[in-house]
């Protein structure tokens, strides 16, 4: 199922207010679409606002948890959102955590799994039947990871929750298989953004030399999030069912399926190159 044409569409974007988010409400602003961003950050979100209606687009904005169930269930039952269900669903908040696991506390596996997977199923669980019940053909995109196909060291929740959000959107691919709501998972590779260089998000132990070289190798390596925000379109025009994007997202998907061993063997060394090891 396809949805060629965004004009006046309804996009409804988690975690808009900053990187991969941020870049999609632009790029399906461009398309024609109403954006519907929604963040924890209220300023971001106010900005954000501001730039898509300079292009002459239009952009609502929410500040919402998607990791709060309740704040989540009230967005739903916005007269906005009842009176005409969104066409587009993005899931794409979360949060990273870089840490080994033995050298870092239980605390951040709460808030990681709490906003990067249950920000998923809340996002599903209050719009698909919304979505289901308006008829015609309507997309959620559920931004997992290459983490989510495959992991690297040090990365432990992050890559459960990524991992959770696979499989979740591939159950939901059969039961929603029958529907007029088509399932996509974006799997992004190296993305250059904010995702990285949050203190929060990194274990103590971690030391500043090493966060410098992990940085340094994600601005070297990445690729921007405009990158993934287009390859999102393309997803919703052309029906798609899995989005590989980004740097060695390709490469880790095709590589598992021929051999876990000497995926973990390429992934260990490349992890001891970078030095955050």
């Amino acid at each position: 199922m396809a949805i060629p044409d965004l004009k006046n569409k309804k996009v409804m974007i988690t975690g808009a207010a900053s990187g991969i988010g941020r870049a999609a409400a632009f790029a399906f602003a461009r398309r024609g679409a109403h954006v519907i961003a929604t963040d924890v950050d209220s300023q971001a979100l106010k900005q954000l606002q501001a730039d898509i209606v300079a292009l002459g687009a239009v952009c609502m904005i929410h500040q919402v948890d998607v990791s709060n169930h309740d704040e989540m269930q009230s967005l739903a039952e916005h007269p906005y959102m009842k009176q005409k269900p969104i066409d587009v669903l993005i899931n794409n908040a979360g949060i990273g955590y870089l840490g080994s696991f033995l050298q870092s506390d239980l605390a951040h596996w709460r808030r990681v799994m709490d906003i990067n997977l249950m920000g998923v199923v809340h996002g599903c669980h209050h719009f698909i039947p919304q979505m289901i019940q308006a008829g015609g053909v309507r997309h959620v995109l559920n931004v997992a990871s290459v983490a989510g196909i495959y992991p690297s060291p040090g990365m432990g929740a992050y890559a459960a929750s990524k991992q959770a959000v696979f499989g979740f959107s591939e159950v939901l691919k059969m039961e929603l298989a029958d529907s007029n709501v088509h399932i996509t998972t974006v799997c992004p590779g190296i993305i250059n953004t904010a995702i990285t260089r949050s203190p929060g998000n990194i274990s103590p132990s971690i030391s500043g030399e090493k966060i410098e070289r992990l940085q340094a190798y994600y601005k070297a390596s990445g690729c921007e999030p405009e990158r993934v925000a287009e390859a999102m379109v393309r997803a919703v025009q052309k029906g798609q069912d899995l989005v590989l994007v980004g740097p060695f997202a390709k490469l880790v998907f095709h590589l598992k399926r021929l051999s876990l061993r000497l995926m973990r063997h390429v992934i260990l060394r490349d992890a001891r190159k970078i030095g955050y090891l």
